[in-house]
């Protein structure tokens, strides 16, 4: 019983200790992802994918509003 006890808080321990060492803000990459959408767009149109294009486009374009917007929210507070 208490071979069991103690694996149950070394490894409680253990994920107390990973739990610390992640960060509480992410790090977003909106702005990475539209850009990678808006090449995606690029490439897309140049081929002749209308629709996949006009997605793309959409996408990128809420990312960057995103972005702007999460931006001055940071600068504000």
């Amino acid at each position: 019983m208490a071979l069991i006890e103690s694996a149950v808080s070394s490894s409680s321990v253990r994920s107390v200790e990973l739990l610390q060492l992640i960060p509480l803000q992410f790090s977003g990459g909106f702005i990475e992802l539209a850009i990678i959408f808006f090449v995606l767009a690029i490439i897309a149109g140049v081929v002749g994918a209308s629709g996949v294009a006009g997605i793309s486009m959409t996408i990128a374009k809420w990312f960057v509003i995103i972005f702007i917007v999460l931006a001055v929210i940071s600068l504000v507070l």
